[in-house]
């Protein structure tokens, strides 16, 4: 019994065009990875730089880190950027997840409305944004006879943080909430009593959306400047600061913003790989 083989000639030209395409795919990937972990990768080293202008890299050094704490000024703003943003985190959270709750109840032509009031917010510039909360906080100063930025700065921030955080809240849960639009009724029907229907049925169902939109405040928040620097007064959270002393690169400012940030990332990376492995132990679980 004999073997036959064929042969299927393939065109040159077809052959090309695959190899050239996977180059660019190939190509397009490093590109973007390049883009996006570049900057990181060098605040890293300059976090670790020697050079206090951050440009070079004579040397090794740790001090920076060191000088988050003694750095008296850096260490305040550190601590009032914490602050104001897992304070506003939690309280956008709190306001966009019952605002979604209330505006999934409404009937579709209301519910319409809302969602359009609710992305208005995101689409206006953030420096709209600033000067209206300023002149807002301003009247408020007049009619209450007291300098309400000057005095209560921390208390206008956290105010506005939260007031620009809760519609992405808004806009993360409400999907959740329109999947299953009978759960509630569902609940209802099964013996519970609403606020049992809210708690047993309904967060736990949406708490998926409810975490997405809590990272997406507690990112808005946590890097914001201009609606800050506006509402803030006499308080710097660690954009201001760092825009204070961007030209001063004595002393290693530049050199401890970037020690800051990579701890920043560092943790964010850390809480991003535990997330997905929980994540994945669970679906493992459930298989």
């Amino acid at each position: 019994m004999t073997e036959e083989r064929i042969y299927v000639e393939v065109p040159r030209g077809t052959i090309v065009k695959k190899i050239c395409k996977k180059t660019a795919i190939i190509l397009f990937f490093v590109i973007i990875l390049t883009i996006t972990y570049l900057p990181i990768l060098v605040i890293a080293l300059t976090s670790f730089s020697t050079h206090t202008s951050g440009y070079q890299m004579p040397g090794v050094t740790v001090r920076w880190y060191g000088m988050l704490v003694t750095n008296k000024t850096l260490f305040k703003a550190i601590l009032f950027t914490l602050e104001i943003t897992v304070l506003s985190t939690i309280l956008s959270t709190i306001f966009g997840t019952f605002s979604a709750i209330g505006i999934n109840a409404l009937s579709r032509k209301r519910k319409k409305q809302m969602i359009m009031l609710n992305n208005v917010p995101i689409l206006n510039a953030d420096i709209v944004t600033a000067a209206f909360l300023l002149l807002i906080f301003q009247v408020i100063s007049i009619v209450l006879q007291v300098n309400l930025i000057a005095q209560y700065g921390k208390l206008t921030t956290l105010i506005a943080h939260v007031l620009f955080s809760t519609p992405y809240v808004v806009l993360s849960v409400l999907p959740k909430l329109s999947k299953d639009n009978d759960l509630y009724d569902a609940a209802l029907d099964l013996g519970c009593n609403p606020r049992e229907a809210l708690d047993k049925v309904i967060l736990p169902n949406i708490r998926t959306g409810i975490f997405s939109g809590a990272l997406l405040a507690f990112t808005m928040s946590i890097d914001d400047f201009i609606i800050t620097y506006f509402v803030s007064g006499s308080n710097q959270n660690f954009s201001t600061w760092l825009y204070g002393n961007l030209k001063q690169q004595r002393n290693g400012q530049w050199n401890q913003a970037c020690a800051y940030n990579t701890i920043l990332m560092l943790v964010t990376f850390i809480g991003i790989f535990a997330f997905q492995i929980i994540k994945n132990r669970k679906k493992e679980a459930r298989g």
